[in-house]
């Protein structure tokens, strides 16, 4: 389907996906600010919708498939709190920037694949033109709660 057409809620209703509750910082940090026209998204891991994170190593508990899906329940999870804390996607322009971490192995190599999953989503969200931005995937020793994912991105707003 072509979702270049539609506004961005129109096109995440198209893909039949639930978002997860926005999570609340377990730290001292923000999980958003909006400074003139741009709006900053702290790393968000996957929540799922009962709340609960999706837990493990990619390499060692996890494939890259699970790990890619982790990744879409990530950018799920920035969708949930830019749809709570400013009323709809259809506030944000374009994607800018996405850092992905993963937690995975040592021996594992293929960081943009699995980040794919949450960029993928936004380009079906906001459309081949906006919704597609730089990027840098990394891999990490470990993430928080041993999450197998953490996003962070920046968009600039309408």
């Amino acid at each position: 389907m072509q979702t270049d057409l539609l506004t961005p809620e129109a096109a995440f209703a198209t893909l039949n996906l639930s978002l997860p509750p926005a999570p609340r910082p377990l730290g001292v940090y923000k999980p958003y600010l909006i400074d003139g026209k741009y709006l900053y998204i702290s790393g968000h891991g996957p929540v799922q919708d009962d709340k609960s994170l999706i837990i493990g190593r990619i390499g060692a508990d996890m494939d890259i498939e699970a790990g890619k899906l982790a990744a879409r329940q990530v950018g799920l999870t920035i969708l949930s709190t830019i749809k709570t804390h400013l009323g709809s996607l259809d506030r944000v322009k374009r994607v800018i920037k996405v850092l992905g971490m993963v937690n995975c192995t040592s021996d594992f190599e293929r960081h943009p694949y699995v980040i794919n999953g949450c960029s993928e989503l936004f380009a079906q969200v906001w459309g081949e033109e906006n919704g597609i931005g730089v990027r840098s995937a990394v891999g990490m020793g470990s993430l928080p709660d041993n999450i197998p994912v953490e996003i962070e991105a920046l968009f600039e707003l309408v």
